[in-house]
């Protein structure tokens, strides 16, 4: 429902507009128009352009993104993450943990304004490897070359990808596939040898267990001297589960890994510094040279393995040695010893409350802050049940995407924070105290509002399961788009009065919550929980005038 350079949206789509566009791309006169340059803020502060396209724009990129993706998505690697079907920050983060073991060093890559500076000419002829059709590819041209209006200037420039773009992202994934390559050929070049040596303190305390073994096998059962032994061998075997098999200093033993999502990039390296040095200088100069990419030098940091490493908004690091504990089959191991470890940053929630403003400052001394939860004002013209919706949401969506973190748990802080300022609000609304709240709304120690919607009554809970880790996915859940709505519009009926009208077109509302069911035909839409309403063109001017009702 964003409206483009020409102000139109989906509201109005009928067939027959579908059909003008159909015919002008047959006779290839077909011409995007320049994108709407606008602004959206970023986690640092700066501001993230984006480039809206025209309503018929969306339409024919959803069909070049669709082609592109059947064309693709069979040949891009197995180490890219970002924008693809299926794949996600999480399946990327679970390759890292179960890939990147035994890590010494991380290389944090980011590559510096990419969408921007993508070269349409190297794009083109990556396109031109596996498509043969001047055609289409003459249309994807005509999408790069069309620019963006800002301010009432048109700009065109001569490299670059729209974020906002619905056909950016695959190309991004295009462009950025030569990367997941040449990375794919680097680490068959720099692996070194099928497994490290193994280390001569673990042989020599192995040794000397066998030995202890069968010293006891040779001893009464009742001596002093067989339980000693045997004390012995039990201190020799808790000092060889704590240690590597193999040496972890073996120079001659090199691995590399990497992970990709969109244009932030992670590498794993078992070597030296020297190693992660060469080969930071090395993909530097290949994305200079091939991709005329540069990298962010204050972003793309060399980062010892246990250091914490940030990728994807998460604290990555390699456990330490640790105390021996059993595992599931009673054997006596140290599973965090060289073990990837997801972490969610400290700073993350902390931040995330001052975002909402769903905390105060109360006292500050040197570096360390006390906080207090606070009202947030700007809720409380919601109703109850929506303020304690959006806290859920605000809550849910944290723990969402760092419910794979080992440290997960530290969001019951957060929570805590969140719980207390709902109270506030709530209080704040009403003109009355927390406790008054509390006596109202809990119940069974459960913080519950009951109220009314299209005549039904519901209860809304507030969010009180915990933040206990989840185990790391490997694979998101297929999404399969409904055909449902074309069938509607190829059906020529009008869904509000019956006419049948070869002319009908969608009515269309950005979200359901925007509708307040006043009028028949919102709560037509309401009931059908769908955001759209086929109409014949007299009565779709009757609801844009608001006679309709």
């Amino acid at each position: 429902m964003s409206k483009g350079i020409d102000g139109q949206t989906f509201d109005g789509m009928s067939l027959k507009r579908i059909q003008k566009i159909i015919g002008s791309l047959k006779d290839h006169s077909y011409q995007p128009k320049p994108a709407r340059r606008t602004y959206i803020p970023k986690k640092n502060g700066k501001p993230r352009p984006l480039g809206v396209p025209s309503s018929d724009d969306k339409l024919i990129q959803q069909v070049i993104k669709m082609l592109l993706e059947s064309i693709y998505e069979d040949t891009f690697a197995e180490t890219s993450h970002g924008f693809r079907p299926d794949r996600s920050c999480h399946t990327a983060l679970s390759q890292i943990k179960i890939n990147f073991t035994g890590v010494k060093w991380f290389v944090e890559g980011d590559i510096k304004g990419y969408f921007d500076n993508i070269d349409h000419h190297i794009l083109i002829s990556i396109l031109r490897r596996r498509i043969k059709d001047e055609y289409f590819i003459s249309l994807i041209w005509k999408f790069l070359r069309t620019g963006y209006v800002e301010k009432g200037i048109h700009f065109k420039p001569n490299k670059g990808l729209h974020q906002g773009s619905l056909i950016s992202p695959v190309l991004a994934n295009v462009y950025l596939n030569e990367f997941d390559q040449y990375m794919a050929e680097f680490k068959i070049t720099f692996d070194l040898n099928e497994k490290r040596r193994r280390s001569p303190d673990y042989n020599r305390i192995q040794n000397r267990e066998q030995h202890l073994r069968k010293t006891i096998s040779k001893l009464p059962d009742s001596s002093k001297e067989k339980t000693e032994t045997i004390r012995s061998l039990k201190q020799l075997r808790n000092i060889r589960v704590s240690m590597s098999c193999s040496d972890p200093m073996d120079s001659s033993y090199k691995r590399i890994f990497y992970q990709r999502y969109a244009d932030d990039f992670i590498i794993g390296i078992i070597g030296s510094k020297r190693d992660a040095e060469q080969i930071k200088n090395e993909v530097s100069g290949y994305q200079s040279e091939q991709l005329h990419l540069e990298l962010s030098q204050e972003k793309t940091l060399i980062t010892h393995g246990k250091d914490k490493a940030q990728f994807l908004g998460y604290d990555i690091t390699i456990g330490r040695k640790g105390t021996p504990s059993k595992d599931k089959l009673g054997k006596l191991s140290d599973r965090h010893n060289g073990r990837v470890k997801l972490y969610l940053p400290q700073e993350t929630w902390p931040k995330k409350l001052k975002l909402y403003k769903a905390l105060k400052i109360v006292n500050r001394t040197g570096l360390s802050e006390t906080w207090k939860p606070c009202a947030r004002p700007d809720l409380m013209y919601f109703p109850d049940h929506e303020i304690v919706r959006i806290y859920n949401w605000e809550i849910q969506g944290l723990y969402q995407y760092y419910k794979v973190a080992d440290n997960v748990s530290v969001l019951n802080d957060y929570y805590y924070i969140m719980k207390y300022s709902l109270l506030k609000t709530l209080a704040g609304k009403h003109n009355c105290s927390t406790q008054k709240i509390m006596q109202k709304f809990f119940h069974d120690r459960r913080f519950r509002i009951n109220f009314s919607a299209n005549g039904k009554s519901k209860t809304i809970y507030l969010y009180d399961y915990g933040f206990r880790k989840q185990p790391i996915i490997t694979k998101n859940s297929a999404k399969h788009q409904s055909k449902e709505l074309m069938n509607r519009l190829l059906s020529h009926q009008c869904e509000w009065c019956g006419c049948v009208d070869s002319n009908v077109s969608t009515h269309q509302v950005r979200k359901l919550s925007e509708l307040s069911g006043v009028t028949i035909w919102e709560r037509k839409m309401l009931q059908r929980n769908r955001k759209t309403l086929v109409l014949c063109p007299d009565c779709h001017d009757k609801l844009h005038k608001g006679l309709l009702n």
